[in-house]
């Protein structure tokens, strides 16, 4: 049991090391698409069968299309799918913002007291969850839907016109 658990944590978090190391766009997205299948694969060990179908639903179909749209619309050229190398000072103020973030959650984690105790497993079917999603719930997921999209159709809008002043992207 310890074993594939093992096996799930190496093969998510090298996919996710690996797609912040690569400088190709496209290929981090690809591999980050990896990273949340492990974590869908994690829940499907852990016995959360719901909500490893919400993340491969969610995650590896959705959030993954519109990452790949997102930087295939906003790129012109090839050239322009690497990221140049950047100074030692952003990198440094990269780890520093990773430490200061990593501390936090550790923080949180340590000074956390957990309840031992057992508790009676909740009887809630995937039929009731998707009852409350689309009844009393259904203006609210629609809501963030709509959200979501005004932020895509944003982000496109505004990396369009950063790229639209520069001159020699013509074809």
């Amino acid at each position: 049991m310890n074993l594939a658990l093992a096996i799930i944590a190496g093969f998510t978090l090298t996919t996710a090391a690996v797609a912040m190391s690569l400088r190709n766009l496209i290929h981090s997205v690809l591999l980050l698409i990896g990273s949340w299948a492990g974590v869908a694969v994690f829940y499907l060990w852990a016995g959360a069968e719901f909500v490893a179908f919400a993340q491969m639903l969610v995650y590896v179909g959705a959030v993954s299309m519109i990452a790949l749209f997102a930087v295939l619309l906003t790129r012109r050229s090839r050239a322009d799918l690497t990221v140049s190398p950047d100074s030692f000072s952003r990198a440094l103020s990269a780890i520093v913002a990773g430490g200061a973030v990593l501390g936090v959650l550790a923080g949180a984690v340590f000074t956390t007291k957990l309840d031992i105790a057992p508790r009676p497993t909740p009887t809630v079917t995937v039929q009731q969850l998707g009852t409350q999603l689309m009844g009393p719930h259904a203006a609210a997921l629609l809501v963030v839907g709509v959200i979501l999209t005004v932020a895509l159709l944003g982000g496109v809008v505004i990396a369009a016109a950063d790229r639209t002043g520069k001159k020699g992207d013509e074809p």
